[in-house]
């Protein structure tokens, strides 16, 4: 008997539910109009993104290989593990982290910095004469 009234409700509910959602249609939202603006589009050139790989050979093998990408440079070593390990031992891992290069200082950049200087110097005027020593008088 419970399962008869169920079934007699059922299509009341939803009726009910069908009658509520067609009752109230949603409104549609209420947009703003924007003013345009002759501001001229700027468009700045990306930083070239071009890879350059430099890599240093002894025998056919790769010793070394440096990495320049962007503003970031890098140099990646081969794995040679010591003695008689072999790759996958625990004394002799596969992987080796590349190098970064921050900083590079350039120690000549003064010793060439004072010889343009000198360089400068002689080309310049030539000296006045030496002084002649005074006469003696005796």
């Amino acid at each position: 008997m419970r399962a008869q009234t169920s079934w007699l409700a059922l299509p009341f509910v939803l009726l009910a539910t069908g009658a509520v959602a067609q009752s109230a249609p949603p409104q549609p939202q209420q947009l703003e109009r924007i003013e345009e603006v002759d501001n001229p589009v700027t468009v700045s050139a990306k930083p070239s993104t071009q890879t350059r790989i430099v890599e240093k050979r002894e025998g056919g093998r790769v010793t070394e290989a440096k990495v320049k990408s962007g503003g970031s440079t890098y140099t990646v070593k081969p794995n040679t593990p010591a003695g008689s390990a072999l790759p996958g031992d625990a004394a002799g891992s596969a992987n080796r982290g590349p190098q970064w290069t921050v900083l590079e200082f350039d120690l000549l950049a003064k010793k060439k910095k004072r010889s343009a200087e000198e360089a400068d110097k002689e080309d310049g005027p030539p000296p006045p004469p030496p002084a002649q020593p005074a006469a003696s008088t005796k």
